[in-house]
Formats: C-alpha cells, structure tokens, sequence
C-alpha cells in the first residue's frame, strides 16, 4: 500500500465498519445480561459485573495499549489486537460459569481498544478532510455501540446468548483479513521507550488545560451513557414492561436514529462554537432524564428519553473529538489515550454506581444519580466558558 497522507473511501469505509464492530464487543453485554444471569444461575449484581469489567478493561486497554500507536506500527497493532479478540470471543461462547465470563468480558474490552488506534491513524492520514474522515469513522463506532444492543437482544432471544460472541468472531475474522489488504502502513512517529511513551503520555495532561476539562466533561457525560443503557435492562424487564432481551434491544434502533444527528454538532465545533454545542447537548441531556424520572412507567416518554439522551450524549462526544484533535497532530494517539481513558473510566464508575442505585433504591434512585452526573457536567461546561 502507499504511504501518502491520504486515503480512498473504501478504506475510510473499511475503517468505519472495522472501528463500530470492535467497540460493539463492549456492548453486545447490556440487552442479555438477565439471559446470562440465568444461564449461570446468578444474581442480577453478578450478571453486571460483566459490563463493569468490559469497560474497566477497555480503561486499561486504552491507557496501556494506544498509546502504542505512536510508537510502533498501527496497522500491525490493529491487527494484533483482532486476532487476539477473536480467540477471546470463541471462548465466551464455550464459557462454562460467571467467573470465566467475568475475566474473558474485562479481555473483550481490552483487545477492543483497536477502534482509538484506527481513529487517530486516520485524522493522521487525512490531513485535507481530517474533520470529515473522522467524522466517518466517528459515525461508523456510534452506529456500532447502538447497533450492537439490537443485534445482541435479537441474537440471544432466538438462537441464544453464546451465538452473540460467535458471531462477532466470525465478523473479526473477514475485517482482520480486509484490514491486512487494504489498510495503509504509517511511519511511527515516537522512538524512545515504552515507559518514556507512558510518561510522554502523561504529559499531555499538563500540556493542554483545554484535555483536562474536556476528559472532565467526557468522563461525566460517559458516566451517565452507561449508567443509564445497564439499568434501563432490568427497568425494562421489570414490572410492568416485562420485556424480552428482543424487545429491549430495540430501544438501540431508537438511539441510531439519535446519532445521525451528531455530526451536526461537530460542525459547530469546527466553527469555534464548541461550547455553545456542548451546553445544548447537556440541555437535550438533563431534558431526557427529567422526562425518564417524569415518566418512569411510560414507554412512549422512554422511547423519546432515549432518543434525545442518545443525541446529547453523541454531540458531545463528537464536539469533544473534534476538540482534542485541534491540539498537537503528532501526539494523536497519547492525547487521545489521555482522553478516552478518562472518557471510559467515567463509564465504568457510571455502571458500578447505576447497579448499585438499582439495587438499593430501584429506578427512582438510578434516574436521581443520572440528574446528578448530568448536573456536574453542565457546571464545568458553564465554568470552561
């Protein structure tokens, strides 16, 4: 392949598919972890822990694995990190207790960290249409995480929770081998060792207040995501919904439909106005909860709440994105690391203080500590301005 600062759509295309199939894995979880919980005869905490430790290992995949990014080949470490996901997926579906699933769940997060190597190879690729391109991709891993609650729903209630992993090994295998043809080789652009590209890493916090604040508000906002998509499963298949892992996926389609509308606040970004998009987004943010806490027995109210939860929380991301890659274009990656660590740390504190909400208060309590988080978030978005 040729080495120049561009890229075709195909492999633009390629990279968006490859990056929403990775991250899915995160989430395939969230719609069947009642079906997993009776298979291994667990309790509902139990059955949460499995969110808790993907995203816990998507943490440290991100914090010790993407900054390699800068240090050594990106296609043969996006490579790398299929293959061993895919050996992890054909394992979950042989797992024989919660305990097996509990370690393989924290790998599938770790390995599934190869969508932060894609994402910062290709704002490097493609200097003359960055925004866009990553915009792409951006839209590509969105459609993947959303998608991946649909999919998962319907693949459990009809065939069985296993199949979910077996099939998504099946789609890492054909990207792995498209990803080996098509994807472009890139100069690394680090040369010291792993812990000076650590500690190189950690610098980046010092050097740009405009990461700090922003990993702030991704973390808060990324918190409230995961808090809510864990809990709305037992909500949902609770009294008086009742609902089947089928049916609760299908509130995914609803939020795809949310995340084509965030691209619209990149745009705003790109023009400077990336605080006003960010207090718009909080606002669709805390309108969402307010009418869940509302209407927490309505499914026409849920339906909107996922809708407008879905697109604040996507803007934002979006906006943030398109933030920290305005900032040093040869640290992509250890920027990136900095913010997407934090990013996924705030959604795993999000899912550990959800099921703990859940368990001592119900839904109530759970919508309560989301208002909290979103609240938090809009008093550092109003402190930035």
């Amino acid at each position: 392949m040729n080495e120049n600062k561009t890229l075709s759509k195909f492999q633009i295309r390629l990279m968006a598919i490859a990056a929403g199939v990775a991250v899915a894995n995160i989430y395939y979880n969230q719609p069947i972890l009642k079906e997993i919980a009776t298979s291994f005869k667990a309790s509902e905490g139990q059955a949460g822990l499995i969110s808790m430790l993907s995203q816990i290992g998507y943490g440290f995949g991100l914090f010790f694995i993407t900054p390699l990014g800068d240090k050594v080949n990106k296609k043969t470490l996006i490579l790398i990190l299929f293959i061993s996901l895919f050996a992890v997926l054909l394992l979950m579906t042989l797992a024989i207790n919660i305990i097996q699933i509990w370690i393989l769940s924290f790998f599938v997060g770790l390995l599934s960290v190869s969508v932060q190597v894609i994402m910062p190879m290709a704002a490097g690729l493609d200097r003359l249409n960055r925004g866009k391109t990553v915009g792409i991709i951006f839209t590509g891993v969105l459609i993947g995480i959303l998608a991946a609650r649909v999919f998962s729903g319907f693949i459990a209630e009809w065939l069985g929770w296993r199949y979910v992993y077996g099939s998504s090994a099946v789609m890492i295998v054909g990207l792995t081998i498209l990803l080996k043809v098509y994807l472009p080789n890139v100069p690394v652009q680090f040369s010291g060792s792993y812990w000076k590209l650590m500690g190189s890493a950690l610098e980046q916090i010092k050097r740009f207040q405009l990461l700090r604040e922003t990993a702030l508000i991704g973390a808060l906002q990324f918190g409230v995501f995961c808090s809510f998509w864990t809990t709305l499963t037992f909500h949902l298949s609770g009294s008086p919904f009742f609902f089947h892992s089928d049916r609760i996926g299908l509130f995914g389609l609803v939020a795809i439909a949310g995340a084509a509308m965030a691209p619209v606040f990149g745009k705003l970004a790109d023009k400077g106005n990336a605080n006003r998009s960010l207090l718009l987004a909080i606002s669709i943010i805390l309108f969402s909860l307010v009418l869940m806490k509302l209407l927490p027995f309505s499914v026409i109210a849920l339906v909107l709440a996922v809708l407008l939860l879905d697109v604040g929380a996507q803007a934002m991301q979006v906006t943030n994105v398109a933030l920290i890659f305005s900032l040093d274009e040869t640290s992509h990656s250890r920027i990136n690391t900095i913010y997407m660590t934090s990013f996924f740390v705030g959604g795993a504190i999000g899912t550990s203080v959800g099921l703990f909400c859940w368990q001592q208060g119900g839904w109530s309590m759970v919508t309560w500590q989301l208002l909290l988080w979103a609240f938090l978030a809009l008093i550092l978005i109003l402190k930035k301005k």
